[in-house]
């Protein structure tokens, strides 16, 4: 498995279509952290936490990729760089959860709880900057903590 040596992390955001001022702040915050440690942001691709997300990891440099629940790339916020039509709806919260190295979740609905327990299948980490309170997630009061949770698993803590 020598090739995976040159894969890159990729960490997904996941949280609501819809999100206030205070939750889009955090996820452009986190979106921001994934580019400067030259990690991959993945997401839903589409707007509220999703794009605020993108957005932030764009405007510090980063690469985004978008796994849409449609088959129309145009359906991307115009932050996704790589959008991926899978043509299968919520069905493509597993391929969110599961091509993560980390998930970062933050407040949402049904679709970020069904991307959670994915993930805790898939024994991938999840971070919980949402208040979930699901048991095998990694509880975090802020963002300085998330940042320093993500920065320990992905192996690049200072």
């Amino acid at each position: 498995m020598d090739f995976l040596r040159n894969q890159r992390i990729t960490i997904s955001v996941i949280g609501g279509h819809d999100c206030n001022e205070e939750v889009a702040r955090l996820a452009h915050q986190i979106g921001e952290i994934i580019a400067k440690m030259e990690c991959i942001l993945v997401c839903g691709g589409l707007l509220g936490t999703m794009e605020a997300a993108c957005r932030g990891c764009k405007e510090a440099g980063g690469i985004t990729i978008g796994l849409l629940p449609g088959k129309d790339k145009s359906d991307a916020n115009p932050f996704v760089d790589i959008a991926l039509p899978t043509s299968i709806g919520f069905a493509r919260n597993t391929i969110v959860a599961c091509s993560a190295d980390v998930v970062v979740a933050l407040p949402g609905s049904y679709g970020t709880q069904s991307e959670i327990c994915y993930a805790l299948v898939y024994k991938r980490p999840v971070i919980d900057l949402g208040g979930w309170n699901i048991k095998g997630m990694i509880p975090v009061s802020g963002i300085d903590e998330a940042e320093e949770k993500i920065k320990q698993l992905v192996g690049r803590a200072d």
